[in-house]
């Protein structure tokens, strides 16, 4: 992103609070992880810009009763706010129903504490349009928006849809889960879900296992395809990627010398007597694990008792939704853990827990994590965990031990950590146990290590890869989306002496249309295939029936294949038929068909040579997909007197002879001469026997989504033209 441009943050919270005071408005700067980060950011973006920094623009919520206040008095030294109000009740419906009742618990794998009502998402649907009104009034051309979290998950789309140019980022906080959680999810609420979150051009999470999980839910949801971390839609490609979110490193390490620092923990450890001291901070919620992690550590008590009197475990927990009857109940069950476990093992002069329930400030927390032997952060599910990294980076002294949680994002980064499971009692008080012995050159070769690795991966880091690969997403739009090795094939194309070139037609040759009889070749496409006949042997091998693919591909000299393998025609030759089957089989097929199309208004069927099909593009049902899956099993069971195969293509089921196939005819092809170059592309289910029975080092393309036998992809049908004219042009040159 270029320093002359705007930076527009969009976040559920503004980077401060809002107060009102007698002499005036005050804002309070907010300490959450985004907009600590931001903030270490915009110092490096004054820092580059010859020491005047721009502004930040934050659009992020705010309470309706502060509509009054001049919005020229919400700007700080760093940030000029823009509140969004909305109504009370979408605001409870959109944050405290849809976002943190239902994303939140069932994208942390807390599927039984999440409620699916359908007023909350209309709710989260208006939220997510008052942003965008707030938005639009405030984007100029060159604006960089970038849009933060969960709450916001339909806004990039709408921002795309109401400005098809925009400059959009969006970033996710929590962990994005597995398309068996996103499936939980009504199926209408989870494709504009997705589609939301693909009007950005770079969509970003904190690993690489949260990528993987949105693509197959892309694939799954969608149907688009995917080409290495890039989804394709029609006219563009939105970048997939992790960037795992830091700390200012510098900040923590030299902090943590502070003289204050240093006096308030020397007054923590003269309190808990020097004992050895392990440290966790939360905020109070069910993903953190607190209550495994008390119940490790009174295994930990059960099985060691030399160490009772030598260990005091510091645990705080951060005040959050304790309104909430859930958080109500989980703060109850600590409270009576923290009580069990000091009534059991306490003495007079020992308490094994000190309990803190209220935040603490940043000098509070520097000498903890500088006081404590064993940093103990053990979440069930947390999407990234900067906890750990503050930790980490404030020990100057390289000593300590950090048990982290296998389910924090945070765990793919700090291997030397010690890593456990959160719910595994016996594993944490076995690492308790390890973290209290550890020797010194120990603890310092891994607290180093973990420490260099933050160095180079901070916050700064962070943000500066977001805005780097923005910036290649934008400028390296490829002009093929494959995931073939372009070069190295057009040279083995251009370099061989015999050219086998299989391509299917719809979908693959010509765009996917509503009305088959509509489709047809452009006329630069033609003139590509002339040339690529001329020097080699082309077929087109289709399911289409003899008259239509004579009449489009008249005056190339093309191999032609009709029916799937039903029908042969070289050039200038008639047509063979390779199918010699009866045709009595359709009688028993016909009515079937019609049956459905009966009813299903849109559907029909065409009857070919050797075929039968049921098209349904243009039907009006909902669920046709799923009709089309019991017409397929239906016919499966008819008894012929002929082997049958049922295709289930693109939007139409198949019937016909199971003798031939395009694969059969391919190989058959294939056979005829000492080929050294062979390509098949194709985009349907039938192309996969191509795909299948030609040899292995054949270039086998499967053009668009799905799972697929072929070596190599190709995103969509334009992409085969633009590949088709760069072999051509490699004729020409040659």
């Amino acid at each position: 992103m270029s320093t002359s441009n705007r930076l527009l943050i969009v976040s559920y919270r503004l980077p401060f609070t809002i107060r009102e005071r007698e002499e005036g408005v005050e804002l309070i700067q907010n300490s959450g992880g985004l907009v600590s980060a931001v903030l270490s950011m915009a110092e490096r973006m004054g820092q580059s810009q010859h020491g005047t920094s721009a502004k930040i623009h934050w659009i992020g919520h705010a309470d309706s009763s502060l509509q009054h206040i001049d919005k020229s008095k919400l700007e700080n030294e760093t940030f000029v706010a823009h509140p969004v109000f909305m109504d009370d009740d979408v605001h409870k419906g959109f944050y405290e129903g849809f976002s943190n009742d239902l994303i939140w618990p069932l994208f942390h794998y807390f599927p039984s504490y999440a409620n699916f009502n359908e007023s909350d998402f209309q709710h989260y649907q208006q939220a997510n349009t008052r942003f965008l009104e707030e938005l639009t009034t405030l984007i100029e051309p060159g604006d960089f928006v970038w849009i933060h979290d969960f709450q916001l998950m339909l806004l990039p789309n709408m921002v795309r849809q109401a400005i098809p140019d925009a400059s959009i980022g969006y970033f996710f906080h929590i962990p994005f889960p597995t398309y068996e959680i996103i499936k939980l999810l009504p199926r209408t609420w989870r494709q504009v879900l997705i589609e939301g979150l693909l009007g950005a051009n770079v969509v970003g999470f904190h690993t690489s296992d949260y990528v993987q999980h949105f693509l197959q839910s892309v694939s799954e949801v969608l149907s688009l395809p995917t080409i290495e971390q890039r989804v394709v839609l029609p006219e563009r490609s939105v970048l997939v990627k992790d960037f795992p979110i830091s700390i200012d490193f510098v900040k923590f390490n030299w902090s943590s010398q502070e003289p204050e620092v240093v006096a308030t923990r020397q007054e923590y450890q003269d309190l808990i007597r020097n004992n050895k001291i392990i440290f966790s901070v939360d905020r109070l919620d069910y993903t953190k694990g607190i209550t495994y992690r008390l119940q490790g550590f009174e295994r930990f008590l059960t099985e060691n008792p030399d160490w009772h009197d030598k260990v005091t475990f510091v645990m705080t927990v951060v005040p959050s939704r304790d309104k909430i009857s859930q958080y109500q109940e989980l703060k109850r069950e600590i409270e009576e853990a923290v009580g069990r476990i000091n009534g059991q093992f306490g003495t007079i002069g020992w308490r094994p827990i000190i309990y803190i329930y209220r935040s603490l400030n940043f000098t509070e927390l520097l000498a903890l994590y500088t006081a404590c032997d064993v940093a103990l952060i053990t979440p069930v599910r947390d999407g990234m965990n900067l906890v750990c990294k503050e930790f980490v980076a404030s020990r100057y002294d390289h000593k300590g031990v950090l048990i982290l949680s296998e389910l924090a994002g945070a765990a793919q980064e700090l291997s030397n950590a010690l890593i456990i499971n959160p719910t595994d009692t016996q594993e944490m008080a076995s690492a308790i146990k390890q973290g209290l012995l550890m020797p010194l050159p120990e603890q310092e070769r891994r607290i180093m290590t973990m420490q260099h690795h933050l160095q180079n991966h901070s916050v700064f880091r962070w943000s500066n890869d977001f805005f780097t690969a923005f910036d290649e997403t934008m400028t390296n739009q490829p002009d093929v989306e494959t995931t073939l090795p372009v070069v190295p094939f057009i040279t083995a194309f251009s370099e061989a002496r015999q050219r086998l070139l299989l391509f299917d037609f719809d979908g693959t040759l010509s765009p996917i249309v509503n009305d088959p009889s509509e489709a047809q070749l452009s006329e630069t496409l033609a003139e590509t295939l002339h040339t690529l006949a001329e020097h080699s042997n082309l077929v087109v091998i289709s399911g289409r029936n003899r008259a239509f693919l004579e009449k489009t591909f008249a005056g190339i000299p093309v191999h032609l294949v009709a029916e799937h393998g039903a029908f042969l025609k070289n050039p200038n030759k008639p047509w063979t038929r390779l199918d010699l089957s009866a045709d009595d089989w359709v009688d028993s097929v016909r009515p079937a068909m019609n049956q459905f199309v009966e009813r299903f208004p849109g559907t029909s069927v065409e009857e070919k040579e050797t075929a039968i099909a049921w098209h349904y593009r243009r039907a009006e049902s909902d669920d046709i997909e799923g009709q089309a899956v019991e017409l397929a099993t239906q016919l499966r069971g008819l008894s012929s007197s002929v082997p049958l195969a049922v295709i289930q293509g693109n939007k139409v089921i198949e019937v016909k002879p199971a003798q031939h196939s395009k694969g059969t005819v391919a190989v058959t092809l294939f056979d005829d001469k000492p080929y050294d170059f062979v390509v098949s592309i194709g985009d349907d289910t039938t192309d996969e026997d191509m795909f299948r029975q030609l040899p292995n080092w054949a270039y086998t393309i499967k053009v668009g989504a799905g799972v697929s036998f072929a070596r190599y992809r190709l995103a969509r049908q334009r992409d085969v033209v633009a590949l088709l004219r760069q072999m051509s042009d490699a004729l020409v040159t040659a």
